[in-house]
């Protein structure tokens, strides 16, 4: 039975080295295609001021509708817009996998770069996890198990944004 299991193991590693592999030549080719103009819009934008807000109950349907209205009217006056991503616990993947390649069907890949994150800067991230390091990075690995705000960072840190 181990026998079998490794074997299995080794086979699942080499198809993701496959997949890896695959993943950066098509990404290689989309970012040939890109001229920058995306870069340098997003890098000249003026800052519009924020007002955090708690919400210390659930928002009225007209307010979830104004607060929409609102992040569209933001959007539009950046000239971005609004994409929809499945709902399945995989959202925050999903929308970092077509931020980054143009299509959220990345998203398994996205979710295990930023685990990877995780583990390999262990003390950037502990300390702003109520659990159990280890036990949190494994939760992580597995899919439909939502996105964080130390997830979102390990994703920034691993792409190198601010």
């Amino acid at each position: 039975m181990n026998g079998s299991q490794s074997s299995s193991s080794c086979n699942n590693q080499q198809q993701d080295t496959k997949d890896d592999h695959i993943i950066a030549l098509v990404l290689s080719e989309e970012y040939a295609k890109l001229d920058g103009a995306v870069g340098r819009r997003v890098s000249n934008l003026a800052p519009v001021p924020h007002v955090p807000r708690i919400n210390s109950f659930i928002p009225t349907i007209s307010d979830a509708t104004l607060d929409h209205h609102r992040l569209l009217q933001r959007l539009n006056m950046y000239g971005l817009c609004e994409v929809k991503v499945s709902g399945d616990g995989n959202c925050q993947f999903r929308a970092l996998s077509d931020q980054l390649f143009r299509s959220p069907e990345y998203h398994k890949n996205v979710r295990k770069e930023i685990v990877k994150q995780l583990k390999n800067h262990r003390s950037l991230y502990e300390c702003y996890v109520p659990m159990k390091y280890k036990q949190y990075y494994k939760r992580m690995t597995k899919s439909g198990e939502w996105g964080d705000h130390v997830t979102l960072q390990a994703a920034a840190d691993k792409v190198c944004c601010a």
